[in-house]
């Protein structure tokens, strides 16, 4: 049984046996938190770790697929705080690509809102930002002002929040409580309670809310935490890699690579191998077995609890229960767009678009949901092509453009055991006329793009649930309603020893998101804060250099620092 390397310059086609031998870690998918965990553990511990993933490309949701010419992402549309590059962000990309991934800043507006007809924009620059909300809307400048306060001060209660997954249980004991209540106080609050407070202007609530595709929750169900994570996330502007999403999974793969890693595609785990409340390797859907001492799935908790570990292991019988009370996020549908020209000459400048009917977005989506034929509860329109500087050369003379809106998989449910690409003229026909609907306001949106479409295509939620496994075709794991956040399970450590999670339902949602998941796991498995160490790092400092002596190797050691009084001293500085 041949099991192909994922395909780049730096990896050839291989065979079981040849990955089939010692590994210190093996991680179950290659989203970007498994990639990140398996990157950060051969960059900081010289781990050699077999990352293993299904679908036959790596990335996750930062792939790409090709179709007649042309090349569209899957799930990265923007980054945020990557520009700057002594931001946490930027500085955790370039240590787990050794620096050679690249972005580009998107243009000053980066989002442009069509609420009702009625036009806004987000620029990249966090006084001019609030500049712009207090000129449409000139009596609520207290309420602004409460708003964008309250936004950082949730964010930042985050950072103690999320580390207090990490640090050793013990600690956590001692001080979980502590570090978990900042954050806790807006996360067990939805947005729109929390909004509330600050204003009673519906126009400046749905606007202040308009990024809510961006985590997949309207106001009244998402936890305020997450819109304020997100929100926060974007107030400086956003960027996209240079090369496009996939050039992530390019980037990092040679970092695993330094200590004898691979990342291997068309892989696929059937299951988790434990014995004696151990995990000890996986068990492929060939049936071959391979071993490590470390077992780490990017496959999402509810994926990991409920379908990789063996049902006669009933540890987490418990924490598989906790996670059903989650319902999964939303699903979507998504047209990808083809044109015989530049991104230039149509004038597409990479802006963003979000389309709604009005500025209640609950409303909006409960209609939708109860009625197909109503209005589109949101419509987000991406012109990747427009903010990549290097498409033109990979792709000369074309355009791409993406346009989705948010579906429910219920609605594609008696078509789901059905084979992709062969689901039946009843399936081709329902997608045709979600298809139409979007075009047609891409079109609304951008005139200039009528009768110069050259290829179209739909995916839906039975598209997600088939390259990315996730079953009810849900995009960002588990909703981040405030049910989730009070959860004390979704953590890096599991009730199996050595057995850790990691991705966006460890850390949030997102690519960033899922990003810190993977320096949250690698931070539990090795005993140490990564992302504190983050912190010390001088932009621009090679990966390989310490974060206050350069050239000086980063690995670890018996001397060490203290695990303990590593996370003691992150706990004082926020206590």
């Amino acid at each position: 049984m041949k099991y192909p390397a994922y395909p780049s310059c730096f990896s050839n086609p291989a065979t079981a046996a040849s990955f089939s031998g010692s590994w210190d870690a093996i991680v179950i998918g290659s989203g970007i938190g498994g990639l990140a965990t398996a990157a950060l553990l051969s960059r900081f511990a010289h781990k050699k770790v077999l990352v293993l993933e299904r679908h036959y490309t790596a990335g996750g949701y930062t792939h790409v697929f090709q179709r007649k010419g042309y090349e569209w992402d899957v799930g990265l549309h923007y980054i945020g705080q990557v520009r700057n590059e002594a931001s946490q962000a930027r500085k955790a990309f370039d240590l787990i690509t050794n620096g050679q991934l690249q972005w580009s800043s998107m243009p000053d507006v980066y989002d442009r809102f069509v609420i009702a007809e009625r036009q806004y924009e987000f620029v990249s620059d966090p006084e001019r930002f609030t500049a712009k909300l207090k000129t449409c809307f000139p009596t609520e400048s207290a309420g602004i002002d409460a708003y964008l306060k309250a936004v950082k001060n949730a964010a930042r209660a985050g950072e103690l929040y999320f580390a207090e997954k990490a640090i050793p249980r013990p600690l956590a004991f001692l001080f979980g409580g502590l570090m978990r209540a900042p954050f806790l106080h807006w996360a067990k609050r939805t947005t729109a309670e929390v909004l509330a407070g600050f204003t009673q202007n519906q126009e400046l609530i749905g606007l202040l809310t308009a990024q809510w595709g961006d985590y997949g929750l309207p106001p009244e169900q998402s936890s305020f935490a997450i819109h304020a994570i997100i929100a926060n996330h974007y107030l400086e502007g956003a960027s996209y890699p240079v090369g496009g999403a996939s050039r992530i999974a390019e980037t990092i793969l040679p970092v695993i690579e330094e200590s004898g890693g691979k990342v291997v595609i068309n892989a696929e785990v059937a299951e988790i191998m434990v014995k004696n409340g151990r995990a000890t390797g996986v068990r492929m859907a060939d049936g071959n077995e391979l071993h490590a001492p470390v077992v780490i799935s990017d496959a999402g908790a509810q994926a990991t609890f409920s379908r990789l570990l063996p049902a006669e292991n009933r540890q987490h019988e418990a924490v598989t229960k906790q996670i059903r009370t989650i319902p999964p996020s939303t699903a979507h549908v998504c047209l990808y767009v083809g044109l015989k020209e530049t991104a230039a000459n149509l004038g597409l400048a990479g802006t963003n678009i979000w389309v709604y009917p009005g500025p209640n977005h609950d409303a909006n989506l409960e209609t939708f949901l109860s009625d197909p034929n109503a209005h589109l509860p949101a419509v987000y329109i991406s012109f990747p092509s427009a903010k990549d500087p290097d498409f033109e050369r990979r792709h000369p003379g074309r355009a791409t453009i993406e346009v989705i809106t948010f579906t429910p998989h219920r609605w594609f449910e008696k078509w789901q055991e059905t084979n992709w690409r062969r689901r039946g003229p009843e399936y081709d026909a329902f997608k045709e006329q979600l298809a139409n609907r979007l075009l047609a306001e891409l079109i609304r949106q951008v005139p200039a793009l009528d009768g110069k479409i050259d290829y179209s295509e739909l995916s839906t939620p039975l598209s997600t649930r088939h390259f990315m496994n996730h079953q009810r075709g849900e995009m960002y794991g588990l909703s981040s309603t405030p049910e989730r956040f009070r959860l004390r399970c979704l953590t890096p450590k599991t009730p199996i020893r050595q057995l850790y999670l990691t991705g966006q339902d460890v850390s949030c949602l997102g690519v960033t998101g899922a990003l810190f998941g993977g320096f949250l796991t690698a931070s539990a498995i090795l005993g140490r804060n990564l992302i504190g160490e983050l912190g010390k790092r001088r932009p621009h400092q090679k990966p390989g250099a310490g974060p206050s002596r350069p050239g000086m190797a980063e690995k670890v050691t018996a001397e060490s620092e203290p695990v303990d009084l590593t996370w003691r001293r992150l706990i004082a500085h926020y206590a």
